[in-house]
């Protein structure tokens, strides 16, 4: 339907100044141009519209791949390795840290109802049997409940500082992945450059044509570098943020984990 009003408009714009001209001439004569001038703009109009109408359905896939054709594949395709590579470490590492994430307060619950009426063996078995670096955390810690309290503080620290490794392993090359991108994208950038003033030393003559695929080349491959790096930052972000809120429950549900082991001592 929205194909078909807008036949009808291209279809009026067209006619309107042929239309407006035949009024200044007789009105025999007048009827007899417009029918036929009519007749003949007529047909053309569907062919405008057509292409307009193909232009508008071009998928975004297509357009992305005429893109990289025109910025050339030669340095578009690193570019397109470092997406993909950034890519599939970012999705591991928000997988591993969202799989990462415990419920401390259930899990201290737990421990502390295992202190009760089992002692430490059976908090050893509960924190054992759960995931996650907060649950490792406190296994280190009961582990040396016998050596005294300190020993729980530092065995504790330490451990959580094995497990903030674990947490952050990757990101290093989600960060290279960031900074290659632009670089290999201003290289291609550069390189276009060169070919244009190449172009332009052979030619003893500066003229648009001989320019234009040069620096669309170096303009496509800087926008390339530049979109990879934007989206790799917005999963690096993501990435740091979760680490940091881990950090923390990590920090308050060990410092809780104490006050429960000297609650447990003093009763005991």
């Amino acid at each position: 339907m929205k194909k078909l009003i807008a036949l009808f408009m291209l279809s009026g714009i067209l006619m309107f100044p042929v239309i407006t001209k035949a009024q200044d001439a007789e009105q025999d004569t007048a009827a007899e141009e417009t029918t036929e001038i009519v007749e003949q703009a007529a047909p053309a109009a569907p062919a405008v519209v057509d292409d307009e109408i193909i232009e508008e359905e071009k998928g975004f896939h297509q357009v992305i791949k005429e893109k990289f054709i025109e910025g050339d594949p030669t340095f578009m395709s690193p570019v397109l390795i470092c997406l993909i590579l950034g890519l599939a470490v970012a999705l591991e590492r928000i997988i591993t840290l969202n799989l990462a994430t415990t419920n401390t307060k259930k899990l201290l619950a737990k421990v502390e109802e295992a202190l009760e009426q089992g002692g430490i063996e059976a908090a050893k078995d509960v924190t054992k049997n759960t995931k996650g670096p907060v649950a490792s955390i406190f296994t280190q810690g009961l582990m040396r409940y016998s050596e005294g309290i300190e020993m729980v503080e530092k065995s504790i620290i330490a451990y959580g500082s094995v497990e903030m490794g674990r947490l952050e392993k990757g990101l290093v090359w989600i960060s290279l992945f960031i900074s290659l991108a632009p670089m290999l994208g201003f290289m291609g950038t550069v390189i276009g450059m060169i070919g244009a003033f190449d172009a332009i030393e052979a030619a003893g003559d500066i003229s648009p044509s001989l320019v234009a695929g040069g620096i669309k080349i170096a303009l496509l491959t800087t926008v390339a570098g530049l979109i990879v790096a934007i989206i790799l930052q917005l999963f690096y972000n993501y990435c740091v943020a979760k680490i940091d809120s881990l950090v923390n429950d990590m920090e308050d549900a060990s410092i809780s984990l104490v006050d429960i082991l000297v609650k447990h001592k003093l009763t005991k």
